[in-house]
Protein backbone atom coordinates (compact mmCIF):
# COMPACT_ATOMS: atom_id res chain seq x y z
CA UNK A 1 0.00 0.00 0.00
CA UNK A 2 1.22 3.28 -0.83
CA UNK A 3 0.49 6.22 1.44
CA UNK A 4 -2.73 6.07 2.93
CA UNK A 5 -6.12 8.00 3.11
CA UNK A 6 -9.23 8.42 5.09
CA UNK A 7 -11.44 9.15 2.04
CA UNK A 8 -14.41 6.51 2.22
CA UNK A 9 -15.46 6.81 -1.54
CA UNK A 10 -16.54 3.29 -2.84
CA UNK A 11 -17.28 2.48 0.68
CA UNK A 12 -21.01 1.34 1.69
CA UNK A 13 -21.55 1.53 5.27
CA UNK A 14 -23.71 0.71 8.05
CA UNK A 15 -24.28 2.40 11.19
CA UNK A 16 -26.85 1.30 14.07
CA UNK A 17 -28.16 3.51 16.83
CA UNK A 18 -27.73 6.26 14.39
CA UNK A 19 -30.70 8.26 15.51
CA UNK A 20 -28.57 10.60 18.07
CA UNK A 21 -25.78 10.87 20.14
CA UNK A 22 -22.38 8.83 18.77
CA UNK A 23 -24.15 6.63 16.36
CA UNK A 24 -25.45 10.28 14.58
CA UNK A 25 -21.75 12.03 14.59
CA UNK A 26 -20.54 8.23 13.18
CA UNK A 27 -23.12 8.84 10.30
CA UNK A 28 -22.54 12.21 9.22
CA UNK A 29 -18.78 11.98 9.38
CA UNK A 30 -19.04 8.66 7.20
CA UNK A 31 -21.03 10.59 4.81
CA UNK A 32 -19.07 13.60 4.81
CA UNK A 33 -15.80 11.54 3.65
CA UNK A 34 -17.44 9.88 0.88
CA UNK A 35 -19.14 6.95 1.97
CA UNK A 36 -22.71 5.74 1.30
CA UNK A 37 -24.18 5.24 4.75
CA UNK A 38 -27.23 3.58 6.12
CA UNK A 39 -28.21 4.57 8.92
CA UNK A 40 -30.12 2.36 11.23
CA UNK A 41 -32.22 2.70 14.54
CA UNK A 42 -35.39 2.18 16.36
CA UNK A 43 -36.30 5.49 15.42
CA UNK A 44 -37.21 5.53 12.27
CA UNK A 45 -38.46 9.36 11.84
CA UNK A 46 -35.07 10.70 13.23
CA UNK A 47 -33.47 8.76 10.89
CA UNK A 48 -35.26 10.04 7.98
CA UNK A 49 -34.49 13.64 8.82
CA UNK A 50 -31.06 13.18 9.67
CA UNK A 51 -30.98 11.31 5.82
CA UNK A 52 -33.19 13.98 4.32
CA UNK A 53 -30.07 16.55 5.75
CA UNK A 54 -27.09 14.40 4.16
CA UNK A 55 -28.56 13.96 1.22
CA UNK A 56 -27.87 11.46 -1.91
CA UNK A 57 -26.30 8.15 -0.81
CA UNK A 58 -27.75 7.96 2.67
CA UNK A 59 -30.55 5.47 3.62
CA UNK A 60 -32.73 5.55 6.60
CA UNK A 61 -33.45 1.83 8.12
CA UNK A 62 -35.47 1.04 10.87
CA UNK A 63 -33.62 -1.42 13.50
CA UNK A 64 -33.80 -3.37 16.73
CA UNK A 65 -30.34 -4.93 17.39
CA UNK A 66 -31.90 -7.33 19.83
CA UNK A 67 -33.81 -9.12 17.22
CA UNK A 68 -31.72 -11.22 14.59
CA UNK A 69 -34.98 -11.34 11.95
CA UNK A 70 -34.62 -7.13 12.26
CA UNK A 71 -30.84 -7.02 11.84
CA UNK A 72 -31.05 -9.26 8.78
CA UNK A 73 -33.88 -6.95 7.02
CA UNK A 74 -32.19 -3.96 8.07
CA UNK A 75 -29.30 -5.25 5.89
CA UNK A 76 -31.76 -6.15 3.00
CA UNK A 77 -33.01 -2.81 3.25
CA UNK A 78 -29.55 -1.06 2.88
CA UNK A 79 -28.31 -3.25 0.11
CA UNK A 80 -31.65 -2.95 -1.86
CA UNK A 81 -30.66 1.12 -1.61
CA UNK A 82 -27.21 1.60 -1.66
CA UNK A 83 -25.73 -1.97 -2.75
CA UNK A 84 -23.06 -4.32 -1.04
CA UNK A 85 -22.47 -3.67 2.51
CA UNK A 86 -18.85 -3.30 3.53
CA UNK A 87 -18.45 -1.29 6.27
CA UNK A 88 -20.33 -1.89 9.57
CA UNK A 89 -20.06 0.19 13.04
CA UNK A 90 -22.18 -1.49 15.41
CA UNK A 91 -22.86 1.32 17.72
CA UNK A 92 -26.23 0.67 19.36
CA UNK A 93 -26.25 0.75 22.91
CA UNK A 94 -28.34 1.58 26.39
CA UNK A 95 -27.11 3.02 29.41
CA UNK A 96 -27.85 -0.10 31.83
CA UNK A 97 -27.76 1.70 35.02
CA UNK A 98 -28.43 0.21 38.39
CA UNK A 99 -26.58 -1.32 41.31
CA UNK A 100 -26.14 -4.34 41.25
CA UNK A 101 -28.40 -4.67 44.10
CA UNK A 102 -31.29 -3.02 42.57
CA UNK A 103 -31.70 -3.45 38.61
CA UNK A 104 -34.31 -5.58 37.76
CA UNK A 105 -33.28 -8.90 35.95
CA UNK A 106 -35.70 -7.15 32.98
CA UNK A 107 -33.09 -4.55 32.48
CA UNK A 108 -30.20 -6.73 33.13
CA UNK A 109 -31.43 -8.53 30.31
CA UNK A 110 -32.75 -5.51 28.01
CA UNK A 111 -29.12 -4.17 28.58
CA UNK A 112 -26.82 -7.34 27.50
CA UNK A 113 -29.46 -8.01 24.47
CA UNK A 114 -28.76 -4.69 23.07
CA UNK A 115 -25.48 -4.10 24.01
CA UNK A 116 -23.91 -7.23 23.92
CA UNK A 117 -25.95 -9.76 21.81
CA UNK A 118 -26.94 -7.03 18.77
CA UNK A 119 -23.71 -5.44 18.66
CA UNK A 120 -22.34 -9.95 17.76
CA UNK A 121 -25.27 -10.27 15.51
CA UNK A 122 -24.73 -6.79 13.39
CA UNK A 123 -20.93 -7.71 13.22
CA UNK A 124 -21.75 -11.30 12.23
CA UNK A 125 -24.69 -10.62 9.64
CA UNK A 126 -22.09 -8.02 8.22
CA UNK A 127 -19.27 -10.36 8.19
CA UNK A 128 -22.08 -13.17 6.59
CA UNK A 129 -22.47 -10.81 3.58
CA UNK A 130 -19.16 -9.67 3.09
CA UNK A 131 -17.97 -13.30 2.77
CA UNK A 132 -20.59 -14.13 0.53
CA UNK A 133 -19.75 -10.99 -1.31
CA UNK A 134 -16.10 -11.65 -1.61
CA UNK A 135 -15.42 -8.58 -0.05
CA UNK A 136 -11.40 -8.00 -0.05
CA UNK A 137 -11.11 -5.10 2.04
CA UNK A 138 -14.14 -5.14 4.70
CA UNK A 139 -14.37 -3.40 7.99
CA UNK A 140 -16.31 -3.75 11.26
CA UNK A 141 -15.94 -1.44 14.06
CA UNK A 142 -18.18 -2.28 17.06
CA UNK A 143 -18.68 0.21 20.24
CA UNK A 144 -17.37 -0.61 23.59
CA UNK A 145 -16.22 1.76 26.76
CA UNK A 146 -13.38 2.27 29.23
CA UNK A 147 -15.86 0.35 31.48
CA UNK A 148 -14.95 -2.83 30.22
CA UNK A 149 -11.69 -2.66 31.95
CA UNK A 150 -12.97 -0.25 35.39
CA UNK A 151 -14.48 -1.39 38.12
CA UNK A 152 -17.99 1.03 37.76
CA UNK A 153 -20.20 0.78 40.52
CA UNK A 154 -23.89 1.48 39.39
CA UNK A 155 -22.96 0.22 36.27
CA UNK A 156 -22.98 -3.80 36.29
CA UNK A 157 -24.62 -4.32 33.56
CA UNK A 158 -22.98 -2.03 30.77
CA UNK A 159 -19.44 -2.73 31.95
CA UNK A 160 -20.33 -6.22 31.57
CA UNK A 161 -21.81 -5.71 28.16
CA UNK A 162 -18.39 -3.66 27.08
CA UNK A 163 -16.30 -6.22 28.28
CA UNK A 164 -18.43 -8.48 26.11
CA UNK A 165 -18.17 -6.40 22.91
CA UNK A 166 -14.63 -6.14 23.36
CA UNK A 167 -13.67 -9.92 23.88
CA UNK A 168 -16.14 -10.55 20.80
CA UNK A 169 -14.44 -8.78 18.96
CA UNK A 170 -11.26 -9.99 19.15
CA UNK A 171 -12.93 -13.53 18.93
CA UNK A 172 -14.49 -13.08 15.62
CA UNK A 173 -11.22 -11.31 14.19
CA UNK A 174 -9.69 -14.21 14.61
CA UNK A 175 -11.93 -16.42 12.82
CA UNK A 176 -12.26 -13.89 9.76
CA UNK A 177 -8.41 -12.89 9.70
CA UNK A 178 -8.53 -15.03 6.02
CA UNK A 179 -11.34 -13.33 5.07
CA UNK A 180 -10.20 -9.98 3.99
CA UNK A 181 -12.38 -9.04 6.61
CA UNK A 182 -10.93 -6.28 10.17
CA UNK A 183 -13.00 -5.95 13.10
CA UNK A 184 -11.45 -3.79 15.59
CA UNK A 185 -13.21 -2.27 19.05
CA UNK A 186 -13.34 1.59 20.03
CA UNK A 187 -13.50 2.25 24.03
CA UNK A 188 -14.30 5.57 24.23
CA UNK A 189 -14.18 7.73 27.45
CA UNK A 190 -16.91 9.76 29.06
CA UNK A 191 -18.69 11.76 26.26
CA UNK A 192 -21.63 13.77 27.17
CA UNK A 193 -24.89 12.13 25.21
CA UNK A 194 -28.43 11.72 25.66
CA UNK A 195 -27.56 8.74 27.64
CA UNK A 196 -25.45 10.58 30.26
CA UNK A 197 -25.98 14.40 30.24
CA UNK A 198 -28.57 14.18 33.40
CA UNK A 199 -26.22 12.24 35.07
CA UNK A 200 -23.19 14.68 34.55
CA UNK A 201 -25.50 17.71 35.94
CA UNK A 202 -25.64 15.97 39.34
CA UNK A 203 -23.60 17.12 42.35
CA UNK A 204 -22.01 13.04 42.09
CA UNK A 205 -21.34 13.68 38.32
CA UNK A 206 -19.77 16.99 38.98
CA UNK A 207 -17.49 15.19 41.63
CA UNK A 208 -16.76 12.32 39.12
CA UNK A 209 -15.50 14.56 36.39
CA UNK A 210 -13.33 16.55 38.42
CA UNK A 211 -11.67 13.22 39.18
CA UNK A 212 -10.59 12.74 35.95
CA UNK A 213 -6.91 13.81 35.27
CA UNK A 214 -8.05 16.68 33.35
CA UNK A 215 -11.29 17.16 34.91
CA UNK A 216 -13.51 17.36 32.18
CA UNK A 217 -15.33 15.14 29.75
CA UNK A 218 -14.26 13.97 26.15
CA UNK A 219 -15.57 15.54 23.43
CA UNK A 220 -17.57 13.35 20.51
CA UNK A 221 -14.87 14.59 17.49
CA UNK A 222 -12.16 13.05 19.71
CA UNK A 223 -13.31 9.89 18.16
CA UNK A 224 -13.64 10.74 14.48
CA UNK A 225 -10.17 9.95 13.22
CA UNK A 226 -9.61 6.79 14.71
CA UNK A 227 -13.29 6.05 13.85
CA UNK A 228 -12.23 6.87 9.78
CA UNK A 229 -8.76 4.97 10.37
CA UNK A 230 -10.56 1.39 10.97
CA UNK A 231 -13.05 1.92 8.26
CA UNK A 232 -10.61 3.27 5.27
CA UNK A 233 -8.23 0.51 3.72
CA UNK A 234 -5.14 2.37 5.47
CA UNK A 235 -6.45 0.13 8.86
CA UNK A 236 -5.45 -2.95 6.58
CA UNK A 237 -3.08 -4.19 9.01
CA UNK A 238 -5.59 -3.89 12.05
CA UNK A 239 -7.85 -6.47 13.16
CA UNK A 240 -8.73 -7.57 16.45
CA UNK A 241 -7.35 -4.45 18.32
CA UNK A 242 -9.33 -2.11 21.00
CA UNK A 243 -8.62 1.53 20.63
CA UNK A 244 -9.00 3.17 24.46
CA UNK A 245 -9.30 6.72 23.73
CA UNK A 246 -10.18 8.56 27.18
CA UNK A 247 -8.44 11.52 26.96
CA UNK A 248 -6.82 10.31 29.96
CA UNK A 249 -9.49 9.63 31.93
CA UNK A 250 -8.44 5.49 33.32
CA UNK A 251 -5.19 6.92 33.88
Amino acid sequence: MSGFSFDLTGRTALVTGASSGLGERFGRLLAGSGAKVALAARRKERLDALADELGEGVCSIAMDVAIGDEIVAGYDAAEAALGSVDTVVANAGVDGGGMATQISEDEIERTLAINLKGAILTAREGAKRMIAAGTPNGRIVMIASITAFEASPGLVAYSASKAGVVQAGKSMAREWARNGICINTISPGYIRTDINADWFETEQGKRHINRFPRKRLMEQEGLDAALLFLCSDASEFVTGTDFVLDDGQTL
